[in-house]
């Protein structure tokens, strides 16, 4: 049987369009990968858990219409705790940002994610305000190398390095102003980038300036 986890996010849309199986059964996959990595890595801040599993129904209801509403339909996605997410607090690693709401806005890329049908599985870590190149805070703790528990990460953007790396998600949007999404991709053996500046929009404003970009980091660069 296939492992769900270890396909990337181009081969889950084509075992969805082909029926083989479905966004609820890859996100539960996700889930349960996610939940037995946590203890020993500490990627997440939270996971979303049955809000993912609803926004994964509603994408295999589409594909079963034959509709998926874009290019990620139904596939399961982690964002840095530094991004807006509409229903969900973004503490940006530290404990002076209160959780209380309304948090009812998408930074632009989680936006476009969501726009075309990404299931938003949880939040990873960062240092606070990400502003480090190791990924440990005073909110979330330490997280650790996924391929070796007394190594660091990397940073600032380990928690979603650590996750694709484990197959808790096969695609994360990480920030890298100084090698934020660079760095922890080359200490966790995975694919990350920094875009061209302008290229994805950075909302709200980083104190990087124009330094700051929102890039993707993937298992697998096709």
């Amino acid at each position: 049987m296939t492992d769900l986890t270890e396909l990337t996010a181009v081969q889950l849309v084509d075992g969805y369009r082909k029926g083989s199986f479905s966004p609820v059964e890859a996100t539960r996959a996700v889930l349960d990968r996610a939940e037995r990595i946590q203890p020993e890595v500490n990627a997440f801040v939270r996971l979303t858990g049955e809000e993912a599993l609803d926004q994964a129904r509603r994408a295999e209801e589409r594909w079963r219409r034959g509709e998926p509403c874009g290019r990620l339909d139904g596939v399961p996605v982690t964002v840095k705790d530094i991004l807006l997410t509409r229903g969900q607090p973004t503490l940006r690693g530290s404990r002076a940002v209160s959780p209380d709401g309304p948090w009812d806005e998408d930074a632009p890329s989680v936006a476009r994610l969501r726009e075309h049908g990404a299931v938003f599985v949880g939040k990873t870590t960062t240092p606070e305000y990400g502003w480090k190149g190791v990924t440990d805070s005073p909110l979330s703790g330490v997280t650790r190398n996924p391929h070796d528990p007394s190594r660091t990460a990397g940073g600032s953007s380990g928690g979603a390095a650590a996750a694709v790396a484990l197959g808790a998600g096969p695609l994360a949007l990480g920030t890298d102003g100084g090698g934020s999404v660079r760095i922890p991709a080359s200490f966790c053996g995975i694919f990350g980038l920094k875009p061209t500046y302008g290229r994805v929009p950075l909302y709200p404003a980083s104190a990087f300036g124009t330094l700051a970009h929102v890039g993707p980091m993937t298992r697998d660069a096709a």
